[in-house]
């Protein structure tokens, strides 16, 4: 330490707490140096560098806050190359290293005063990762951490925990991978002080009150990595940075109010494809009526101006109606979901399809099956493991009626991806049951609010018309909030208009049996597990509506389409499994060539066999059986090939590499004086295996064999 210079002469800095039974540190101005901030957090051989970056003026033009959170995950950190033949270099971030990225931005995004477009970046970078627990939740202090030190007006710090049920069932934060593989809760919440600002969870079939309670115990567990920033920025004694907010124009805003007053109330309660075409005739005769009252040239430059004064009143009206009538948008009640319909099996070539409608959302989704050999290789700092079930999620502009040129997903896509892959994850049959690598596509068809749930409604039918024997039917549901001085109006399956004028986002998916995938996110400060526990209650009973509409559709695993592949497993050995594969694969090469199948060996021994052929893939079998089958005392083998003829008596190959001895006087009931009169090497004979003698040698009778075919 001491042989560390920093060249703006100053001290390191370091400030520590425990946190879940480590100690958790910060420190300052070790590395970094040309950074608006940066900080080293450490949790036991967990190293993460957070860096932010702030810029130095307002970008003019901009209509958003422009904040980037990135995670970057170096195999370093985990003593590793990657195993990419080609590749070894880190490039483009995995897909869990975006969704922890996100998990991270999530939280830290809506405590940012409104109208603030300064450039902010925080990145949080692994150093070196301690395999007894995922980095992930110290990538998060690190990133407030270096956050609250530019002096930006963040309205932090957060912090977050993961947490799950030991075997004990009690909760536990910093479980190892294989802990929380077994548990059947993985909840983060992130939070202030004050409250909760963000959720995700994958779950088996947990209650709604053992949410509540991880999320009551992971809120008050992190509250000294909370303190402990506020330590920090108190020791290195941060300045505020001054800054500029671009707020609407006042009188605009006004001028709009005036002019709205009983248009929104008397003419938008209606449904959504109307309801927007309503939106837009009214933004148009808006724009025309103060086009006239400004004169067009001046009208032209405040256009943006007027839109989103416009936009604003739309929004108030939304509160308006929900907080002193009750009433929705588009007429619905507090708990009303929007209109359903489904089908499946539209696709004739694929292997199991369906379309979700639910208002104007609106969820294709399309199952292909494959041999575990298809699973997806992942390759991360963390782990080394396959994907078997796979779910893709895609949302073109088309969807929302832009213009928007196709590319890969963003990170939108890959987190309603994933959540609806978690939501299903727990119902699928294990491979043993069901042999075979899951992909399942949703192509999202129109957006009007909560896509990552009906493709969760899709992708579970659409698995059931497939085929796929799920343990039960999972749905899903979006709630909605808003919180006006305190009281908190809680809204089920939300649309867009109520997600952009409110101030929760809160997605829930369950069987009948329980939650299976959570995501909440905030856009107040903060919120107290009661309105959380009131939102799961309500959204309960709105999956319920759902499961009951989907199970009318489709109710138990259809019969498997033609065209999809027949899989079939066997267990072996593992020691056979050399065996089977032969020298330089000749073996494995051999039967597949043969039998046409496509084959995939575990190192546990179990053996996956597909091909559209029923038959093929039971020849296989037979000839894998012929490889890796145990010599069975007391059963007889027919058609068995004479391998050497002896004076004392012949040598038969029963199994691949098991010969054993047919003494003279087990070659018939008659007295044979010379083997070789009777068989010559090539014949095949059928024996009987009498014993196995203790230095594994095989006993057989030809005579012992004819006597017991004869009775």
């Amino acid at each position: 330490m001491s042989n560390i210079i920093n060249p703006n002469g100053k001290q390191i800095l370091k400030v520590s707490t425990e946190l879940c039974g480590r100690e958790l540190s910060l420190e300052v101005n070790r590395v970094g140096f040309r950074s608006t901030a940066s900080v080293i957090a450490r949790y036991g051989d967990t190293v993460v560098l957070g860096t932010a970056m702030v810029g130095n003026k307002p970008i003019t033009g901009m209509d958003y806050f422009p904040l980037s959170i990135d995670y970057e995950e170096k195999f370093y950190a985990a003593g590793k190359i990657s195993g990419s033949r080609f590749i070894k270099r880190e490039g483009r971030p995995s897909e869990e290293a975006i969704l922890i990225g996100r998990i991270i931005d999530r939280p830290i995004r809506p405590l940012w005063p409104k109208g603030y477009r300064q450039e902010v970046q925080g990145i949080a970078t692994v150093l070196s990762t301690d395999p007894a627990f995922r980095p992930d939740m110290i990538a998060m202090i690190a990133t407030s951490a270096a956050l609250m030190l530019t002096g930006a007006p963040f309205d932090g710090p957060v912090a977050g925990l993961r947490v799950g049920l030991a075997s004990d069932g009690s909760l536990k934060a910093f479980m190892s991978t294989d802990e929380y593989d077994a548990s059947t809760l993985d909840l983060v919440v992130a939070g202030t002080e004050q409250g909760i600002m963000m959720v995700e969870a994958g779950a088996n079939e947990v209650s709604e009150q053992q949410v509540i309670e991880a999320m009551n115990f992971a809120h008050e567990m992190m509250q000294p990595a909370i303190a402990l920033q506020r330590e920090l920025v108190d020791k290195v004694g941060v300045k505020p940075l001054d800054y500029e907010l671009v707020k609407p124009n006042k009188e605009i805003q006004e001028a709009v109010n005036a002019w709205s007053k009983g248009k929104f109330s008397s003419e938008l309660r209606v449904d959504y494809p109307y309801r927007n075409q309503k939106i837009d005739e009214l933004r148009e005769q808006m724009r025309e009526h103060f086009a006239s009252e400004l004169g067009e040239e001046v009208f032209a430059e405040l256009k943006h101006e007027y839109d989103e004064a416009f936009q604003m009143a739309v929004h108030a009206d939304v509160r308006r109606g929900i907080v002193e009538e009750q009433i929705r948008p588009d007429g619905r009640k507090m708990t009303q979901i929007r209109p359903l319909s489904s089908e499946i099996n539209f696709l004739p070539r694929a292997h199991g399809s369906s379309i979700f409608t639910r208002g104007v959302t609106q969820a294709m989704n399309i199952v292909t099956l494959a041999p575990l050999s298809y699973a997806q290789i992942v390759d991360t700092m963390e782990r080394d493991t396959e994907r078997r079930y796979m779910h893709h999620y895609n949302a073109p502009g088309w969807t929302v009626g832009e213009v928007k040129r196709l590319g890969s997903p963003g990170r939108r896509e890959i987190g309603h991806g994933y959540l609806a892959e978690r939501a299903v994850a727990p119902m699928l049959p294990s491979e043993a049951e069901f042999p075979y690598a899951i992909r399942s596509v949703t192509e999202i068809m129109s957006q009007n609010g909560s896509t990552s749930m009906a493709a969760t409604c899709s992708s579970c039918m659409a698995l059931m018309a497939a085929g796929v024997p799920l343990k039960r039917m999972v749905s899903g549901i979006a709630m909605g909030l808003m919180l006006e001085d305190d009281t908190p109006y809680i809204l089920s399956d939300i649309a867009d208009a109520e997600d952009f004028a409110g101030d929760m986002d809160f997605k829930v998916t369950g069987s009948e049996k329980g939650i299976t995938a959570l995501q909440m996110d905030m856009k107040v400060h903060g919120l107290k597990t009661e309105v959380l526990a009131q939102a799961l209650e309500q959204a309960k009973q709105g999956r319920a509506e759902i499961l009951r509409h989907m199970q009318s559709v489709i109710n138990e695993p259809a019969t498997m389409s033609p065209y999809a592949p027949r899989v079939e497993s066997i267990k072996i050995n593992p020691d056979k499994i050399r065996e089977v594969i032969g020298k330089g694969g000749e073996t494995i090469q051999k039967i597949t060539a043969e039998t046409d199948t496509d084959i995939d060996i575990k190192d546990d021994g179990t053996i996956t066999i597909a091909s559209p052929d029923n038959a093929k893939i039971q020849a296989a079998i037979q000839w894998i059986q012929s490889i890796t089958e145990e010599p069975e005392v007391g059963k007889i083998y027919t058609d068995r090939p004479v391998v050497s003829v002896m004076d004392f008596g012949v040598f038969v190959q029963i199994l691949p590499g098991r010969d054993g001895l047919v003494h003279v006087s087990e070659m018939s009931e008659e007295r044979i004086s010379k083997p070789s009169d009777v068989v010559k090497e090539g014949d095949k004979v059928t024996v009987k295996l009498v014993a196995i003698d203790d230095r594994g040698r095989l006993q057989l009778s030809m005579k012992a064999a004819q006597r017991e075919l004869n009775k």
